[in-house]
């Protein structure tokens, strides 16, 4: 049986002994809410699934890893119109973050990489770990897969099938759920998103950002307002599984690389 990624698998006991080697932990987060009507509500559980497997990757080439919990729910943006769906306000979810990490700190876990999968959670990392490299020199790395699956994408399927396929209840995160957790996507809901969508008298652009004389504009609205069931500029039918792959293969490369960087680095 493989030794386990997880923290939460290990005992108190393996705990104590994992810290004297100075691992790197992956701290991963998600949020919980409208992926459209095709997607489990969930995506958190993509972001837990990709840090197991890039720890497991990173482990086996020396590296060794461990992941904490998952933080399952995001910080609050387009999405409170959502029933069921449970976010966290920016300042709540800055001081969650901010105690996981001095939690491990304190106890002398070094090398942290936050795993981000979810868009709204951005700005309060950038934050949280400015503060603690001002603090104390601690460097936190964040990897928003999210993001870096939408840059490689095109490189995947092709520049004009990551133009029809790309955005919020598209690509990459129904073809990486078709790959990861085919079980829970629900192909058969799967919409076309209205392209000439508008809102305040002007074409969406995306989720709270218009277009006035083609320009982009942000306005304060709800993303059952900007969006089509959750479903932004991106066709869903245009995903699947054989694309989840690839772009699954190459984040997880990614966050080895950047674990082996990291173990590379002196104190800042």
């Amino acid at each position: 049986m493989k030794n386990p990624v997880q923290m939460a698998q290990l005992t108190a006991d393996a705990m104590r002994k994992v810290v004297q080697r100075q691992p790197v932990i992956l701290l991963p987060l998600g949020s919980f809410e409208d992926q459209g009507p095709h997607m489990p509500m969930g995506d958190y559980l993509l972001a837990d699934i990709m840090a197991q497997h890039i720890a497991t990757a990173a482990t086996e080439q020396g590296y060794e890893t461990y992941t904490a919990p998952v933080l399952p729910f995001g910080g609050a943006d387009y999405f409170g119109y959502m029933p069921g769906g449970i976010a966290l306000s920016q300042t709540t979810l800055r001081a969650v973050l901010q105690d996981m990490l001095i939690s491990l700190i304190k106890h002398g876990f070094k090398k942290l990489v936050i795993i981000n999968g979810h868009g709204g959670n951005c700005t309060m990392i950038h934050d949280v770990t400015q503060a603690l490299f001002q603090h104390n020199k601690t460097m936190v790395p964040s990897f928003y897969l999210w993001r870096a699956a939408a840059a490689l994408l095109p490189d995947v399927v092709g520049v004009e099938q990551a133009k029809r396929s790309g955005g919020h209840g598209a690509n990459p995160l129904t073809s990486i759920g078709q790959y990861l957790v085919p079980e829970l996507v629900k192909a058969e809901n799967m919409i076309t998103p209205d392209q000439t969508k508008k809102v305040w008298g002007l074409d969406v652009l995306d989720f709270g950002t218009v277009s006035l004389h083609g320009v982009p504009i942000s306005v304060p609205l709800e993303g059952d307002k900007t969006a089509t069931q959750g479903v932004g500029r991106g066709d869903p039918h245009f995903c699947n599984a054989e694309t989840g792959k690839a772009l699954t293969e190459k984040l997880v490369q990614t966050g080895v690389a950047l674990i082996a960087h990291m173990n590379t680095q002196p104190p800042v």
